[in-house]
Formats: C-alpha cells, structure tokens, sequence
C-alpha cells in the first residue's frame, strides 16, 4: 500500500538524499518529512502542550508537582500521545495492506511498502525524541531508558535500508500497553492510588503488557528470526558463487507479479511495483553484522520487556495488598485495641453501678435513713472510681453513724 500522505518537497529530498544513500538508508528520501514532523509533534506537546493544558485540566495536582513530576507528567503525555497515534497507524496498516500481507518470506526482509514507511516514520520520530530526553535527563530516568530508546531507535531506523519494512508495524504493537500504563501513571499522581478505576486499568495494563509484548513480542521474534536466517542463507548461497561478479539475490527474493501484470488499476500496479521498488540496494543480500546487531537489540528490547513485566505486577499490587508484616502488625494491634476496649468497658461498667449505688445512698441520707457499717463497707469493696471513693468517704465523716444499741 501507498505511503497515504504526499511526499516530501523536492528541495528536502535533494539535502537528504546524500546522507540517507551514505548510511544505506535510502528510503528515508521518502519519509524524512514525516520523522521531522512527528519529532516537531511530540516535542511540541512535551514542552508547550502539556504544561499549558495540564494546569487548566487538574488546577489541584499538576501546579503544585516539583519541576521532576512535571517533567515526568510532560513525558508521559507525550507518551500516551504516540501510543494512541502509531498503533492506531500500524493496526489500520496491518488489516489494510493487500500488498504486505502478500509479501514472502524474503520480502518481508528486503521489501517495502509506503505505509509501512509511514509506521516507521512516526515511530523514529518518537523514539529521537525519547532518545534526546533520556540523554539530558539521564539521572533522572535511568541507563534502563536510555538503552530502550537507543534500541528502539536503531531497529526502526533499519527499515529505511530497507530492511524489515515489513515488521515496522508488527513490533510498534508493543506500544499497546502503553496508554494503560501512562493511565497508571497518571492515577497515582492525581491521587486515586488504590481505587476501583487503577485497579480495573491496572489489570487491563498487565493483560495488555503480558499479550503485546510478550506473548505477541516473543512469538514475532521468533518468526522475524527465521526470516533473517532465510535471508542469511540466500546471501551466503550468492556470495559463494564461483561468478566474478556477485549474484543479484532479487530473483530469489521476490515474486515475479510484484511488475503489476496480475493488478486491474494503476494503485493496484503501483502498490505492487512499491515492493521492489528499492531491490537495488538490497540485491548483495544482508550482511551479517546486520542481522547480529539487529538480534541484539530485539533481545535486549525483550529482556527489558521481562523485567519491567515483573516489577509492574509488583508496583499494581502493592497498591491493592499490605505487606505481610504490616498485616501482622495490623493483627497484633487490633487484639490489643480490643483488650483494651473490653477493660475500658467494664471499667465503665464499674462505675456506673457504683453511682447509681452511691446516688441510692445519698437519697437514703437525704431522707433521714441511716447506713449500717455492713453497707458502707459493701459500698467500698464495689471496684469504685478513686474520686466516688473519696466522696463516700467524705459522706460517712459528715453523718453520725448510731450506736450498736440504738
């Protein structure tokens, strides 16, 4: 399929075309325009965009961040921004390029589609941007960050030889986690932590990380393996020809309907002829420093996506669980506070008995009644309070107890 967008301005062309031929990169005359806007887009969010809307979308949270959350919060706005725009690119590509999902083996190592560029396109633009905000930030985001963008930066960037045109989209959709995970992100922040909405998202975060990037991640590595050694072959067979010139692997790599005999328009023939379009620059077959280091980086892309999957489980529960031994604590105290309760309680119970005794006895002084020794000493042995004690005690030296014969 076609790249959907018009191509770039001659001039511009014309200034990149000696460097994108110098780094074997030539199909980057084609979308040069797009990086640069897609880095100008995420660049302009970054520093305009997001500091100005978020103040006016959360008054209460984003003005009173220190300049590092600030920074944090920008990044990942910028973030769920690209997120929501390349996989919505590489799945409307993915379900709508007849001509890519045609493609063959071989083709899908050395041919090219426009659309597929297009993927490409807004994924390096991204990926520079992320790649110069973990350079100037280093202390701040980590080596972790910095080598996933380097990574990133490189793989994407080898489609424009071309090489693995076809997997751009394939493996931006390790991207579909991401707006989930910057939702996250955002929850604690706005102080939701632990509450129904970053639970339910959490969960869809972990399905969505789990599905896209390992599952989905590693089972594509494996076939974008076994194309590579495809290719590896192909150009081993060439390059040990017994021919003093080197073999034109091409007639092996692609189909020959690819010259849009078998198509009825001219988008059809176009698209078609689209694929073999760069077959010059890729007839010597793949080097293989080329296939190791792209190796390399997808493993340590992978290796990142392993670890990060596990301290993401830990971070989601750790907002839902306690510890154990705050729990044990929890336990411990609730035991104590109750004990504590049930002697308050009959404490309390104490004491109402002996004022409702006391109030008893008053009543009988006030009428004339006296209290026999037996009463008074039966009033005391109750458990009363200090102070109900003293007044007692102040009552019985006031009122003359009678004699024994009275």
């Amino acid at each position: 399929m076609l790249d959907p967008f018009p191509p770039p301005p001659d001039w511009l062309r014309s200034f990149v075309k000696p460097y994108a031929l110098r780094f074997t990169s030539p199909t980057l005359t084609e979308h040069i325009h797009e990086v640069l806007l897609a880095f100008a887009f995420y660049q302009f969010i970054h520093s305009v965009l997001a500091p100005w809307l978020s103040p006016k979308l959360f008054p209460n949270h984003y003005p009173k961040f220190n300049a590092r959350t600030k920074l944090n919060w920008d990044v990942h706005v910028v973030s769920l921004v690209q997120s929501v725009l390349v996989n919505s690119a590489a799945l409307w590509v993915m379900f709508t390029d007849e001509e890519r999902k045609s493609m063959s083996a071989g083709e899908r190592v050395f041919g090219y589609t426009g659309a597929c560029g297009l993927v490409q396109a807004l994924a390096v633009g991204y990926f520079l941007y992320d790649l110069i905000v973990s350079i100037v930030h280093l202390r701040i985001f980590g080596v972790g960050l910095l080598f996933h963008a380097v990574s990133a930066l490189w793989v994407f960037s080898l489609g424009f030889r071309p090489f693995l045109n076809f997997y751009g989209p394939v493996f931006i959709l390790y991207e579909l986690s991401s707006p989930f995970l910057n939702i996250h992100w955002f929850l604690d922040k706005v102080n939701m932590t632990g509450g129904r909405a970053q639970w339910y998202n959490g969960m869809l975060l972990l399905f969505m990380f789990f599905s896209c990037r390992l599952v989905w991640g590693t089972w594509q590595s494996v076939v974008v393996y076994r194309d590579m050694w495809y290719a590896l072959q192909q150009t081993r067979a060439a390059s040990s020809s017994m021919l003093q010139q080197p073999v034109n692997i091409n007639a092996h790599v692609f189909h020959p309907v690819r010259d849009g005999s078998m198509c009825l328009d001219e988008t059809c023939a176009r698209a078609n002829a689209e694929i073999t379009r760069f077959a010059e620059h890729t007839a010597a077959g793949v080097p293989t420093w080329l296939v190791v280091t792209y190796v390399t980086s997808n493993l340590i892309l992978n290796f990142l996506n392993f670890y990060w999957f596990s301290k993401m489980v830990d971070t989601v529960l750790k907002r839902f669980r306690k510890p154990v031994e705050e729990v044990q604590k929890e336990k411990e105290l609730s035991r104590a506070e109750k004990a504590a309760k049930l002697k308050d309680e009959i404490a309390q119970d104490i004491v109402l008995e002996a004022a409702a005794q006391l109030e008893k006895d008053e009543a009988t002084l006030r009428t004339g009644e006296f209290l026999t020794q037996e009463q008074i000493s039966s009033a005391i042995d109750k458990g009363l309070g200090e102070n109900l004690r003293r007044r007692k005690d102040e009552l019985i030296g006031k009122v003359p107890l009678p004699s024994p014969g009275t």
